[in-house]
């Protein structure tokens, strides 16, 4: 079976195919707001155009807009190739990424993923040494994020906002190429968007 990720949830874009348990092909690229217009050619740039029987997208949280756009394409997608659909989390790719390229030493007991998630907030979530969620995704304050994280390293493309907080902070974006690094459970969430906090639009009274 193949497998085509779509991962748009932070300001890069990136796609991926995979078969028989390795990517075949990937783009990965920074656009910040162009996810709409960059996320279809690069699938096209695939192999076979990316036609997969499974398609597996990025849920979030991240940029609203961002979400809306790779679950969108996934759910087109599957109705023109008669795919499934599953999601992941843009937190638990980021802390995949950073438990692969340094391991956590036995004193340290997680990897905190930090993404940008607007007002100055940050999206949280912990994760062990075996990438088994320590906790929910919360939407905080930095000072917050900071008490939780304490000495543990911090991954993701909200650490600038914890300078002078945490010490071990590494920049870092999803990239769809990773999907692999994800455990069976963490790859396969309902497709619909996971944004982490409610939205900023209310409705009248």
């Amino acid at each position: 079976m193949r497998t085509l990720v779509i991962e748009t949830a932070t300001q890069s874009c990136s796609v991926a195919l995979i078969a028989d348990g390795r990517v075949v092909a990937a783009r990965h690229d920074v656009v910040g707001r162009g996810h709409a217009e960059r996320l279809v050619p690069m699938i096209a740039e695939l192999p076979e155009g990316g036609r997969a029987e499974r398609i597996l997208v990025d849920v979030g949280p991240g940029s609203f807009t961002g979400v809306r756009v790779g679950i969108a394409a996934a759910r087109g997608l599957k109705l023109g190739w008669d795919a499934s659909v599953g999601g992941f989390s843009s937190l638990a790719l980021v802390a995949a990424a950073a438990l692969r390229d340094r391991p956590l030493p036995t004193e340290v007991a997680f990897v905190a993923a930090v993404l940008e998630a607007g007002h100055g907030e940050v999206f949280l979530q912990r994760f062990d040494a075996a990438l088994s969620p320590l906790d929910d995704v919360r939407s905080m304050p930095p000072a917050e994020a900071a008490a939780l994280i304490g000495d543990a390293p911090a991954v993701g493309n909200g650490v600038h906002r914890l300078e002078g907080l945490v010490a071990d902070r590494r920049q870092a974006l999803p990239d769809a190429a990773d999907l692999l690094l994800l455990p069976p459970a963490l790859a396969d969430l309902p497709p619909r968007p996971l944004y982490g906090r409610a939205p900023d639009a209310k409705l009248p009274q």
